[in-house]
């Protein structure tokens, strides 16, 4: 005898069982399948309405890009200043971004406003675009729009073109501004550059000290002159050391060697001295052979004196000297060997008081100067403290005013430059509304309200296989 094995019923079948056994069941699934009809229906109820009466909508899109380079120029001028102008990359920062304030400034309501001048439209009527900004770029890329794909591109261009007039606006307000300040603060440097060239003037002109080269070249000459005092010196003992020669030499003094010379160089007094000098030694001779009242003798001696008196008148006279004075400058000047050293004495004596004049006006000079070197240096130092002020004010404006001609050079310092990537499509499809996802949206609500019912069906057995003992 075969014995069959028979599977026991599968869940499915029991719950069938059960609800063809049980009435209470039975009014439970009808109460499931009206609820899911009812909002399964009004889903796609729902979908139709929405693919057949929402109007159709055309998106026109365009692309900006920043260009994320910073700037940087440096400008020195010899003698006055160094302007230096440097402009970081606007994406240096990582709390401020570009991107963000050029998003908020597309989205701003005077620039939708000016947009929907451009395109005749109602302010209220102008959508408001769809920015998303691209990560890891400096891209923005903006939607835009339209109940057509010409209006869309209308839209899309005149939006592009208020946003980029709104900010060369604000380019122009920023370089206004900057420049009036900039103004206010160059008339205030000018102003302290003419105070110090003005004080600097009054005092050179107070003074008469114009530069440091001039206090150099009186500190120089001091130096000079303290050399040229100590070679004096030199020369002025070389020269008295050989007056001093002479004088021994000759045993009269300078101004006996003068008297000489000026004797010598008188042709009468000279031919007097030498027939006195013959009569001297002719009266000598018979002096030494003849009686003292020999009549030679006395006519010999008769003739040198009435001569020596012509000689000395002649003498005084040339000389203003005395007599004896006179008598006692004949020896030197009839010796016909000693002129050339009276003519030294009288040269080195001269040479010696010139050399002691030039000593007395060299040490008169470094008197002056050395009384005047301790309010020199005051004066010299003062001029230093103005030139110094002048010149760093000057540098100052110097540099403010080629810094301001520099920034000028840059409008893109705190506005970044903009540029369009992709110009504003003209699209020729609507992108809204989408059958596909109004479809995808209608399956899946579809979907989530089964599996709800499902899990509402199934929630007792759920819970006892959670828990049991529930």
């Amino acid at each position: 005898m075969k014995h069959e094995t028979i599977d026991p019923p599968g869940i499915h079948e029991r719950l069938w069982i059960a609800f063809k056994s049980r009435p209470p069941m039975r009014r439970r699934h009808k109460r499931y399948l009206k609820v899911a009809g009812l909002w399964i229906a009004a889903i796609w109820v729902l979908t139709v309405l929405y693919l057949a009466f929402v109007p159709d909508q055309y998106s026109s899109k365009f692309t900006l890009i920043l260009p994320g380079s910073g700037a940087g120029s440096s400008l020195n001028v010899e003698s006055i200043g160094q302007a230096q102008s440097s402009v970081s990359s606007a994406f240096s920062s990582a709390s401020l971004s570009p991107t963000e304030n050029y998003k908020r400034l597309l989205m701003a309501d005077i620039t939708l406003r000016k947009s929907a001048e451009r395109t005749d439209d109602e302010v209220q009527q102008f959508p408001a675009p769809t920015i998303k900004l691209i990560d890891q770029t400096n891209l923005i890329q903006v939607e835009v729009t339209g109940r057509d794909g010409a209006e869309a591109n209308q839209r899309a261009i005149a939006l592009k073109d208020s946003f980029l007039s709104q900010l060369n606006d604000l380019r122009n307000d920023e370089a206004k501004m900057r420049e009036s300040s900039d103004t206010r603060n160059l008339v205030q440097l000018e102003k302290k550059v003419r105070t110090t060239q003005q004080a600097l003037l009054d005092f050179q002109a107070k003074t008469g000290l114009v530069s440091l080269d001039q206090f150099n070249r009186r500190i120089a000459n001091m130096d000079a002159l303290r050399q040229q005092e100590r070679e004096a010196r030199i020369t002025l003992r070389q020269r008295s050391a050989e007056s001093s020669r002479f004088s021994a030499i000759l045993g009269k003094g300078a101004s006996g060697a003068n008297t000489a010379l000026r004797l010598r160089s008188d042709p009468v007094f000279q031919q007097l001295a030498d027939r006195y000098a013959t009569l001297e030694v002719a009266a000598q001779e018979k002096q030494a052979t003849l009686g003292k009242n020999h009549g030679d003798l006395v006519q010999a001696n008769s003739e040198r004196d009435q001569l020596r008196e012509a000689l000395t008148k002649r003498g005084r006279t040339l000389t203003g000297l005395s007599k004896t004075a006179v008598l006692n400058a004949v020896d030197i000047a009839v010796a016909n060997g000693r002129s050339n050293l009276m003519q030294g004495l009288v040269i080195a004596n001269t040479q010696t008081a010139g050399a002691s004049a030039g000593l007395n006006e060299i040490r008169g000079d470094i008197a002056n100067q050395s009384a005047r070197s301790g309010d020199l240096v005051k004066q010299a130092s003062k001029l230093a403290d103005l030139v110094r002020d002048h010149r760093v004010a000057e540098a100052v404006f110097s540099s403010a005013l080629a810094r301001i001609d520099m920034n000028k050079q840059d409008p893109f310092a705190s506005y970044p430059l903009v540029q369009t990537l992709e110009q504003p499509s003209l699209p020729h499809s609507p992108s809204s509304p989408s059958v596909i996802l109004a479809l995808v949206g209608a399956i899946g609500a579809t979907f989530i309200i089964l599996m709800g019912l499902a899990l509402l069906w199934f929630r007792q057995t759920i819970i006892r296989k959670i828990a049991p003992s529930v």
